[in-house]
């Protein structure tokens, strides 16, 4: 039987699946096929198409490490499923979807051709990958590719059987990988709860006492030796807290949360939907938090409170108000190691400080030159 694409695509309408869509590189086909059809309203809140790298990096709320990447497909549909939830009164429904991609283009492209597609909604985190036999298709042959690709994944999170035929070569196979929520994250996403213990496993959450905050992507030795110094310091068990959303980066699928929680094994470790040290000190009262000194520069930014000075100040009275303070850790910037006198602070910012001197702890390791040879 011919595979029916208008049955196909009246399906995706009829499903109650509210959908917002972003593809970057690729794949802005499937939005035409879902426009196309008559009742395209009953599925589609908004597509769109951020192409440029300024773009996309607005829409996602910070800058990927790389613009065609399994991760940044992933924080597209984060940032799409966001969206949804604020254009549908059916949250359960919602669903954001992103793709990018490295086609063909009309100039020579030196990486490989490839694709990543993902899916999120309340329930799920999806994600299909596929790198093309480089000159088996022409750009309008890997344009339909990708738009089937796409549509595929959305029917997945539909409910729905069909499926575009999608040809591959005896070269290509699809990558795929997803993961069903437990009920604790759901509610953590959906903001119906700010934070959650989730190791060790059955262990009764008492309020911690040190808070180490960061993405931990990954987590490494500076990490480990800044919180086994802190323990000594303080007399206390130090905690980690992966905040799953966060002032200038994208939020975090379920995916990267599980990626990230494996890190730890049993170590007590919180998610949290505080962005802020202002949310941390209201859902943490009483803590002390391991910092950088890259970390609490960026507390003393005066734009993450929507003002000057004066706003910063406010903000660290409300943090002093809890009864938090910082611990700092000094943090090479890639020229110079800079400890806490170095820094240009406000004085409300600094009368929260304690500094552990170098002669105690440094290792001069960052993250993101750790990324770089994670990522694909």
């Amino acid at each position: 039987m011919a595979f029916d694409e208008v049955d196909f695509v009246r399906q995706i309408h009829a499903s109650g699946r509210r959908l917002v869509m972003a593809t970057t590189g690729g794949g802005s086909r499937a939005i035409s096929h879902l426009l196309t059809v008559a009742g395209a309203s009953r599925s589609v809140l908004e597509a769109i198409v951020p192409y440029a790298e300024p773009a996309l990096t607005r829409f996602l709320g910070g800058k990927p490490d790389q613009y065609c990447s399994p991760a940044t497909a992933r924080a597209m549909a984060m940032a799409a499923y966001r969206r949804a939830l604020d254009y549908t009164d059916s949250p359960a429904m919602a669903l954001g979807l992103g793709c990018t991609a490295g086609l063909a283009s009309d100039r020579p492209k030196h990486g490989p051709h490839r694709l990543h597609v993902a899916a999120q909604s309340r329930a799920s985190t999806r994600l299909v990958s596929l790198e093309l036999e480089k000159g088996a298709r022409t750009r309008d042959e890997e344009e339909a590719l990708a738009a089937g690709i796409v549509l595929n994944l959305l029917a997945e999170c539909c409910g729905i059987s069909l499926r575009v035929p999608v040809a591959l070569t005896a070269n290509e196979q699809m990558q795929t990988n997803g993961i069903d929520a437990p009920d604790a994250w759901q509610a953590l996403l959906a903001g119906e709860i700010d934070r959650l213990r989730v190791s060790p496993p059955g262990e009764v959450a008492s309020p911690p006492k040190v808070l180490f905050s960061g993405a931990f992507y990954p987590l490494h030795e500076g990490h480990r030796g800044m919180a086994t110094v802190a323990a000594q310091l303080l007399g206390a068990t130090v905690e980690f807290e992966i905040p799953i959303v966060n002032a200038d980066k994208p939020a975090l699928d379920y995916l990267e949360i599980d990626s990230r929680l494996r890190q730890f094994g049993d170590e007590f470790v919180w998610l949290s939907r505080a962005a802020t040290f202002v949310e941390k000190s209201l859902l943490f009262p009483g803590v002390t938090f391991l910092v950088g000194t890259d970390t609490i520069e960026r507390i003393a930014a005066a734009r993450f409170y929507g003002g000057g000075p004066q706003a910063v100040d406010r903000a660290m009275q409300t943090i002093a108000a809890q009864g938090c303070r910082f611990l700092v850790f000094g943090r090479s910037d890639g020229e110079a190691f800079r400890g806490l006198g170095d820094l240009k602070l406000p004085p409300a910012v600094v009368d929260l400080c304690r500094e552990v001197p170098a002669s105690l702890f440094r290792v001069d390791v960052s993250s993101s030159v750790l990324r770089r040879g994670l990522e694909p």
